[in-house]
């Protein structure tokens, strides 16, 4: 069962996704939410972006749609957070995608305004990430590599530790 930190956790992200506020994640709000990333990239990125979510969202509905009403709600995600620990390469496997996604210039790093740009993305609106990136740059060189964000992420959606730095990994969590 999940932790009352992992359902905030979950819940953050479920809001953000969930576009149309019904209370079910459905295609239409993961279309709507790779549209919303792909107004501020480049023409050419659009279709890779609107690939990497319908793939998520293909996942998510496999894993997690029990009554297969082609529906996610927040409790059936939860169900499947509850089996990430153990299976970590399928975590890592969706930050390698989102990490492309995220790295718009192809460096090979995430930079702090990127960063910034994910969120706020994420979140339909600006939002101050300044005091959260450096929490998540272990090392301190103002970037995130590709196993810093794989190891941020699996925190995250994996993790039950409300210190740990990949617990920030979508902004700071609601109160």
């Amino acid at each position: 069962m999940a932790s009352d930190l992992q359902r905030r956790k979950i819940s953050g992200v479920f809001a953000a996704m969930d576009v149309d506020g019904d209370g079910f994640l459905q295609e239409q709000d993961f279309q709507a939410l790779a549209a919303r990333w792909a107004r501020r990239r480049a023409p050419g990125d659009a279709q890779s972006l609107t690939g990497i979510m319908l793939s998520w969202w293909t996942t998510l509905l496999a894993a997690s749609d029990l009554d297969r009403d082609d529906k996610v709600t927040l409790d059936e995600v939860l169900l499947v957070v509850d089996k990430l620990p153990g299976m970590p390469e399928a975590v890592t496997a969706t930050a390698d995608a989102m990490f492309e996604a995220i790295d718009e210039n192809r460096d090979g790093m995430i930079s702090a305004a990127e960063y910034r740009r994910l969120i706020e993305v994420w979140n339909g609106r600006p939002t101050d990430t300044d005091a959260t990136f450096p929490l998540l740059d272990s090392d301190g060189d103002g970037m995130l590599s590709r196993d810093e964000f794989a190891a941020l992420w699996l925190e995250f959606w994996a993790g039950d530790d409300a210190e740990a730095p990949g617990t920030l990994v979508f902004g700071p969590l609601a109160a």
